[in-house]
C-alpha cells in the first residue's frame, strides 16, 4: 500500500511540470550512440556525422524546404479545413524539413526553431520487414507551426487493418517506426497539424457543383508527432529520459497500433494527447514509462488517450486529464479498456467502460464539475493514505487504478473535507457501500450515472469563457478534518441514519443516501454522487 502512495504522488508532480511542458532547472545530458547516425540540428544549418547535411534527394538524410501543410487560398475543393487551419507559402517555406530516406538508426539533437523530421523510405516501404528507423531523441527541441514537427511516412507496417481479424493483443516489436527516449535528456516536441486535403483526381461534385460529395484522402495528420504506421516509443535503459510534446491539436498520434515501453512522455494538447485512429482495429498498449497528459481544450475537446480500437495498460503510469468542458474521458477506446497492470489516474466528464484485466479499478462519479487543482486522497480503515492526486483539468468522472488497491474499507478527501457517496447496484463487501463489479464485466452497472456524461452520444461543450456549472461544489459547513495517518475518522463524521443505496424523494439522491465508507472488492467499482459529506450538524439533524 505504500507503494500506491509513493505512485500516485509522482503522478501528481509530473501532472503538474505539464503546465510548463518541460523540466526548467533540468539540464541534458546528451549519450554516445556510436552505430547510430547523428543528426545535429541547428537554425544555422543541419549536420550529419559531422558534415553539413546534403541537399539530393537520394541521400539518406537530406534537407529541404518541401513540408506538407494545408494552403491558404482555396476553395471548397481543395479539402477540408477552415481558414484557421491553413498557413501562408512564406510560413511553410521559413521549415527545413529534415528527410530520412533509408533504414537505420538515427540520434537527433540540437534545436530547430523552424521545422521537420519527415522519414518516408518509399512506397513500397510498408510492406517491406527490413524497412524500418529507430530515430534516438539525444536532446532535441523542434517546432513546427503548419505541420506535425515530427512524421513517419512510409516505413514498414506490422499490423494489419483487417477488422475481421482485430484482435486486442498485438506485437508491435516489428513494427517500422521506432522511438527511443535517450536517458539523461529532455526533449521538446512542440507541432502542428495538417487538415484534410483531398486527391485532386478523386474529388467528384455536386451535380450543381456547390459540394464535394467523394474523395479520397492525399493528406490528413492530426498529431503533433505522428506516425502513418504502427510505432513503438522506448526508454533507455534507465529509463530516464523525457519527451515533451505540445499540441495545438492532437498530441502523439498513430494510424494504427502504438506500443509505449519506457521512458516519461508528457503532452500537452489542444484536443486528444494521444490518438491511434483506425477504427475497431487500433490497440494502444502501454507497458511501461510514464505517460502524463493534459488536455487544454482550444478545440473544444479532447479525450487523454483516444483510441479508436483497444486500450490495453499492462504497467507503468497513466495520468490522463481530459477537456474540462466537454464530455470526453481521460481514458477511451471505442472497443475497450484492459487494465492488467500499471498505475491510472484519469479524469474527465464521462466514463468509458473497462472491459476487464487483472486490476482492480475505481470510478468515482462526483454530484458536481470539480475544480482543477484540488487535492484528494483516498486513506484505508487504519487511516493510511494509499492514494494522491491533483487533476489538472476540471472534471465529474475520475478513474483509479493499481496493482496495490485492495479489497477493504475507505474513505475519500477533498483537502481536508471528507466526501460521501452512493455504491452502484453491484456485488461488493459486506456493510458500507459494496461496488465490486466481477472482472469480466464491460459495462457498469446499470443505475451508474456519471455527471456530465452526454447523452445520445454526443460531447457536450461548454460555451467559451463560460465558467464549469458548480464547479467543484460547496464544501459543508464546518466539514469535518481529515484524520492523520494512523487515526480514525471523528465521530461527528458518522453518515446520517438512513439508506445506503440511490433513492431519495421523487428517485433524487439525498444527503441520507450517501456513505463515507467506501467499500472496495476485486474487479470494477462505481460509486456516484461524491460529494462533500454532510455532518448532523451542517444537516440540521
Amino acid at each position: 500500500m505504500k507503494r500506491i502512495c509513493a505512485l500516485f504522488l509522482g503522478l501528481t508532480v509530473a501532472a503538474a511540470s505539464l503546465s510548463g511542458c518541460g523540466a526548467q532547472g533540468q539540464e541534458t545530458t546528451q549519450q554516445t550512440f556510436p552505430d547510430a547516425t547523428a543528426i545535429v540540428l541547428s537554425d544555422d544549418g543541419v549536420t550529419v556525422d559531422g558534415e553539413a547535411a546534403s541537399t539530393d534527394e537520394t541521400a539518406a538524410v537530406y534537407t529541404a524546404h518541401d513540408i506538407v501543410y494545408y494552403e491558404d487560398g482555396h476553395d471548397f475543393t481543395y479539402g477540408e479545413g477552415t481558414a484557421a487551419d491553413a498557413h501562408t507559402a512564406e510560413e511553410a517555406e521559413a521549415h527545413t524539413v529534415v528527410h530520412i530516406t533509408q533504414p537505420g538508426t538515427y540520434a537527433l539533437s540540437g534545436t530547430l526553431s523552424a521545422g521537420q523530421i519527415a522519414v518516408d523510405l518509399g512506397e513500397d516501404a510498408e510492406e517491406d520487414p527490413e524497412a524500418v528507423v529507430t530515430l534516438i531523441l539525444n536532446g532535441v527541441d523542434i517546432t513546427c507551426t503548419v505541420a506535425p514537427a515530427v512524421i513517419f511516412y512510409s516505413v514498414y507496417e506490422c499490423g494489419s487493418d483487417d477488422e475481421d481479424t482485430a484482435t486486442v493483443a498485438v506485437d508491435t516489436s516489428a513494427a517500422g517506426a521506432n522511438v527511443l527516449i535517450a536517458d539523461g535528456t529532455i526533449n521538446h516536441v512542440t507541432g502542428s497539424y495538417v487538415a484534410r486535403i483531398y486527391d485532386p483526381d478523386s474529388v467528384v461534385l455536386s451535380e450543381d457543383g456547390t459540394e464535394v460529395t467523394d474523395s479520397d484522402k492525399l493528406h490528413k495528420y492530426d498529431g503533433a508527432f505522428y506516425s502513418r504506421m504502427s510505432m513503438n516509443v522506448d526508454g533507455g535503459e534507465a529509463g530516464t529520459g523525457v519527451l515533451n510534446i505540445t499540441a495545438d491539436n492532437e498530441g502523439l498520434d498513430t494510424e494504427l497500433h502504438l506500443t509505449i515501453n519506457g521512458g516519461t512522455i508528457n503532452i500537452t494538447s489542444g484536443n486528444d494527447g494521444i490518438n491511434t485512429n483506425e477504427d475497431n482495429v487500433s490497440v494502444t498498449t502501454i507497458n511501461g514509462g510514464s505517460v502524463n497528459i493534459q488536455v487544454t481544450g482550444e478545440t473544444g475537446e479532447g479525450d487523454g488517450i483516444d483510441s479508436n480500437g483497444y486500450l490495453v495498460i499492462n504497467g507503468g503510469a497513466v495520468n490522463a486529464a481530459a477537456c474540462s468542458s466537454s464530455g470526453d474521458a481521460g481514458i477511451d477506446a471505442s472497443a475497450g479498456i484492459t487494465i492488467n497492470g500499471g498505475t491510472v489516474l484519469a479524469s474527465g466528464n464521462m466514463y468509458d467502460p473497462i472491459d476487464g484485466g487483472d486490476q482492480t479499478y475505481v470510478v468515482f462519479s462526483f454530484a458536481s464539475r470539480q475544480t482543477g487543482g484540488q487535492t484528494y486522497t483516498l486513506q484505508n480503515a487504519d487511516g493510511e493514505t494509499v492514494g494522491a492526486w491533483t487533476p489538472a483539468n476540471d472534471f465529474t468522472c475520475l478513474v483509479v487504478s493499481s496493482p496495490d488497491l485492495t479489497a477493504g474499507d475507505y474513505t475519500l478527501w477533498q483537502g481536508d473535507a471528507q466526501l460521501a457517496g452512493s455504491a452502484s447496484d453491484s456485488a461488493g463487501g459486506p456493510g458500507g457501500m459494496g461496488g465490486g463489479r466481477p472482472m469480466d464485466g464491460g459495462e457498469p452497472p446499470a443505475d451508474f450515472d456519471p455527471q456530465q456524461a452526454p447523452a445520445d452520444g454526443e460531447r457536450p461543450r461548454r460555451p467559451e469563457g463560460e465558467a464549469p456549472e458548480n464547479a467543484g461544489g460547496e464544501a459543508p459547513a464546518d466539514p469535518p478534518e481529515r484524520p492523520a495517518d494512523g487515526e480514525t475518522a471523528p465521530d461527528g463524521a458518522e453518515p446520517p441514519a438512513g439508506g445506503r443505496g440511490p433513492g431519495g424523494e421523487g428517485g433524487q439522491m439525498t444527503a441520507a443516501d450517501l456513505s463515507e465508507t467506501f467499500t472496495l472488492a476485486a474487479g470494477g467499482n462505481f460509486f456516484t454522487g461524491v460529494s462533500p459529506l454532510e455532518t448532523e450538524e451542517t444537516s440540521g439533524t
